[in-house]
């Protein structure tokens, strides 16, 4: 029995992660595992005000996502059924320490290594990056009310983040395949012909893996 299949699709905000994930999910027929976003309730006080409303912000996204990672390690991952995620919860760090206090991200820290010491990982990461123009350009044509406070300066930042995390991982994390594909030049939304393309090379990544159950 080879390792069963469990992609996360990261990037940052306004990439398309959630769409690339749904899109996979299909093709490949895995269970989506879905990020909680639009329930918490300290999300659009958090882009109003960071530095009044991070802490609760990040401790609300980590333990509502070490709670949906432990249902999907045990009602799919251990019954050996394959799984595409919308994030990895290694995001947790990349904001957290873009929004947190020293001394409150050395709390979050303790907290976070604890919750995801013994947490199933994603064998395959997909990783969508883009500039900010296009990033900024997607976030208001998707219309989400929470979002039209977010600060170009903070997205920016965020998105040098992600570059320097992804970086970082692949170097610790060789074993772990990354997929990079950029945004700017890739509009899998609306271009049939670049999903598709996506698609395939997800696809030929996981045949040259002893992946379980495929499709």
């Amino acid at each position: 029995m080879g390792i069963v299949p469990f992609i996360a699709v990261e990037g940052p905000i306004g990439v398309g992660k959630t769409s690339l994930s749904k899109a996979i999910a299909e093709r490949f027929r895995y269970h989506l595992l879905k990020e909680i976003v639009d329930e918490n309730p300290f999300l659009g006080k958090f882009y109003e005000n960071i530095d009044e409303w991070s802490f609760q912000t990040e401790m609300f996204f980590l333990c509502n996502r070490y709670k949906q990672l432990e249902d999907i390690n045990r009602d799919f991952i251990q019954k050996q059924q394959p799984v595409v995620a919308d994030y990895h919860i290694l995001k947790n760090l990349i904001f957290a320490e873009r929004t947190l206090k020293q001394e409150q991200y050395k709390k979050y820290l303790k907290i976070y290594d604890i919750l995801t010491a013994d947490m199933p990982q994603p064998n395959m990461i997909i990783y969508l990056n883009a500039s900010l123009d296009t990033l900024l350009q997607r976030i208001e044509m998707r219309g989400r009310e929470i979002e039209k406070n977010i600060d170009p300066f903070y997205l920016h930042e965020l998105s040098v983040a992600y570059e320097q995390t992804m970086e970082s991982f692949e170097k610790a994390n060789p074993h772990v395949p990354v997929l990079r594909f950029n945004g700017d030049k890739l509009d899998f939304v609306h271009r049939p012909s670049d999903l598709l393309y996506i698609l395939e090379q997800i696809e030929n990544r996981l045949k040259g893996v002893n992946y379980h159950e495929l499709t």
